[in-house]
């Protein structure tokens, strides 16, 4: 079955050109000229959002920024004009999964938005049998399941996207080791392009106030990386 895409662009002549693009690649294609009218359309039928960042109205990181509030992890390609560091580290912070500056070629879109789609995939497949992890990982009030891809801290659930529920698991399930940048790079963003340290950074800062007075369980070691901090669940 063909993976459904959202376009969500302002100016139409994009939309129209993504969009026969990408139906050419097999794609189901639907599109929306702003984020509001992409909140009436999205459904979760939709395999993922190539969303434009500058638009009149709900801005892209704003309209991404509700849906990882209300715990949709829906893959997001920002699509803007904007391409500074800065920038694509806000593309990062409020969820996003892949980044792309206007103008851009066609070979580009397609090549990004098979690999987010690729590693969609491969997050929402069964772990191989050789990894041989704890589908439950316990850490006194917190509790991080890998089957159902939630995050408990006592009564109250932890609401990460799919990037951040990555980094805690992948922390988490070796607390005796430290992970560098580059580790956690290869790791976690292996398809996705453009990856910087400072994108680590951003992601490791929401993860730990989304975890809120469990912060302490991802501890910095300067000069090396991050650890699982295990001995802070029991503070």
């Amino acid at each position: 079955m063909a993976a459904k895409i959202l376009i969500v662009d302002d100016e139409q002549d994009i939309c129209e050109i993504l969009s026969f693009n990408l139906a050419n690649e097999g794609y189901e294609v639907e599109t929306a000229n702003s984020a509001e009218e992409a909140l009436t359309k999205l459904s979760p039928d939709y395999a993922l959002i190539l969303l434009d960042v500058m638009m009149g109205g709900m801005s892209g990181y704003k309209m991404a920024e509700q849906l990882r509030r209300e715990g949709n992890t829906i893959p997001v390609i920002f699509l803007t004009a904007r391409d500074t560091e800065n920038d694509m580290l806000t593309g990062f912070s409020v969820g996003g999964d892949d980044y792309i500056s206007k103008p851009f070629s066609i070979k580009e879109v397609v090549a990004r938005v098979k690999a987010v789609l690729k590693r969609s995939a491969q997050r929402t497949a069964p772990a191989p049998a050789r990894e041989e992890q704890p589908a439950v990982l316990t850490f006194g009030d917190v509790v991080i399941d890998s089957a159902t891809k939630e995050v408990r801290i006592g009564d109250r659930p932890v609401a990460l996207t799919r990037t951040e529920f990555e980094l805690l698991t992948t922390l988490a399930s070796n607390p005796s080791r430290v992970f560098s940048r580059e580790d956690l790079i290869e790791r976690i963003w292996q398809d996705t392009p453009f990856v910087t340290e400072r994108t680590v950074d951003v992601h490791i800062t929401r993860l730990r106030k989304k975890l809120g007075e469990r912060a302490g369980l991802i501890a910095s070691r300067s000069g090396y990386g991050y650890r699982f901090n295990a001995a802070a669940a029991c503070d």
